[in-house]
């Protein structure tokens, strides 16, 4: 998976993009100002950079620039802010961001701007007023219509196979017990469940139960149950 920086002053912000991205894989790497995020690009490039555009000692525009201008600006980088205006993004944008996210920023949106960012190539700023072009539309397949009497003469789908739902593991609840704690025990089971088919993906595992990460995190606290994935060497 990718190596991602992510900058932001804010340490609410920088812990909760970095469970969320290890979770989905990905070697995230943290900074707290431009100072160490000018630092660490100068070691490696990574992958992705996530960049916050408020910050008291360089602001993230700035730093973009930076970049740019020392031809170090070859990687994609997101920018985010709660406050900035439609031309902070234009210009972060002309400079040669690739997108820009707003504070609070939603599960869906981010990992939706993270895959996009690392799909598209980055073209440097001095090369892409002389790459620009009009925008043409991706040619679209279309299937072909079917002969006369496809129709027919096509047997019907069949219908999709009934989920199998595998219940045994609810025969080991007793009965015989307070409701308090069979339904702790319930509980235990299900997010056991949920956390094992989903491969300790906590953002995925959020999603399946329906609960927000914090509360999930209080709750299987709540019910002694281990969070902890070894992390990959490499990371």
């Amino acid at each position: 998976m990718a190596r991602i920086l992510v900058v932001d002053d804010e340490i609410g912000i920088r812990e909760l993009l970095s469970e969320i991205l290890y979770d989905e894989g990905h070697t995230v790497e943290l900074a707290e100002n431009a100072a160490q995020a000018r630092e660490f690009r100068l070691r490696q490039r990574p992958d992705l950079v996530l960049l916050d555009i408020w910050m008291p000692d360089i602001d993230g525009v700035t730093l973009l620039k930076e970049w740019s201008s020392q031809g170090l600006l070859n990687m994609p980088v997101i920018m985010m802010s709660g406050h900035a205006t439609v031309d902070t993004a234009v210009e972060a944008t002309r400079i040669g961001a690739v997108d820009f996210l707003e504070k609070p920023i939603t599960l869906q949106k981010l990992l939706k701007a993270v895959s996009s960012g690392l799909a598209r190539p980055v073209i440097p700023a001095a090369m892409r007023s002389r790459t620009e072009r009009p925008a043409t539309p991706d040619p679209v397949f279309t299937q072909p219509p079917p002969l006369a009497g496809a129709a027919a003469t096509q047997p019907p789908a069949a219908p999709p196979a009934a989920p199998v739902h595998d219940d045994s593991h609810l025969g080991r609840i007793s009965l015989n017990q307070p409701l308090r704690e069979a339904r702790d025990e319930f509980e235990r089971i299900y997010f056991e469940y949920h956390l094992l088919h989903e491969n300790h993906s906590m953002t995925r595992v959020s999603e399946r139960t329906g609960l927000e990460r914090t509360h999930l995190y209080r709750k299987l606290k709540q019910l002694g149950i281990d969070t902890s994935r070894k992390k990959s060497s490499g990371g």
